[in-house]
């Protein structure tokens, strides 16, 4: 089993490259739909509730618990899947989670970093529009230090593999097939969406 799994700030690119390995047939495991999940299950609105609900499964299975409850959603989609058994995995924050993973496939996950600056994710997550705080500066600032304060920033630092997002949709969606191992001639959505045109649910956990 080849597992891939992605890390990156919010707007660096993490959905848009979810978006590729779809296209080319690859399944993505969200971990973030853990914790989407969770909330169902108790009886919480995911929209309201997310946040908070990853620092509850943190605080009662451990700081691995979103990683533990996704390993079994990895290698059912890789079950189901007739491409070579790779899976994406969308959404690392934290050096446990990292390890976690690597204990479970060992040399056969591969943890990509999606670089990008401030300013040029601030600008993709205005375009997004998802809510409000995508185009306050400030509350992106925050956001940032926040994820960073995490784990993320120490998580992006042992990545195996970087892509550096600061050139055009086309030629990270390009970077993108390389780390996957794809042909060139499986293509994502149309050139004009934003680079991180999130795939539904992407993102991480949302802690």
């Amino acid at each position: 089993m080849n597992v891939i799994g992605t890390v990156g700030l919010p707007g660096s690119g993490k959905g848009e490259a979810a978006n590729v390995a779809e296209a080319a047939g690859i399944p993505v495991v969200v971990m973030g739909d853990v914790v989407r999940a969770e909330c169902r299950r108790r009886g919480l609105d995911p929209a309201q509730h997310h946040g908070r609900m990853a620092g509850t499964l943190r605080e009662e299975e451990g700081d691995d618990a979103i990683a533990a409850r996704t390993l079994p959603r990895i290698r059912e989609a890789a079950a189901e899947s007739d491409r070579d058994d790779t899976v994406l995995v969308d959404g690392l924050r934290s050096t446990v989670e990292l390890e976690r993973f690597r204990e479970a496939f060992g040399d056969d996950f591969t943890l990509v970093a999606i670089r990008a600056p401030f300013e040029l994710r601030a600008e993709r997550l205005g375009e997004r529009g998802r809510d409000d705080s995508d185009s306050d500066m400030a509350a992106l600032r925050e956001r940032d230090e926040r994820e960073v304060e995490l784990g993320l920033g120490d998580t992006l630092e042992r990545a195996d593999v970087e892509i550096d997002n600061t050139d055009s949709l086309a030629a990270f969606r390009e970077r993108v097939r390389e780390v996957l191992g794809v042909a060139d001639a499986e293509s994502g959505p149309s050139d004009g969406d934003p680079a991180d045109a999130e795939a539904p649910g992407a993102g991480g956990d949302g802690a």
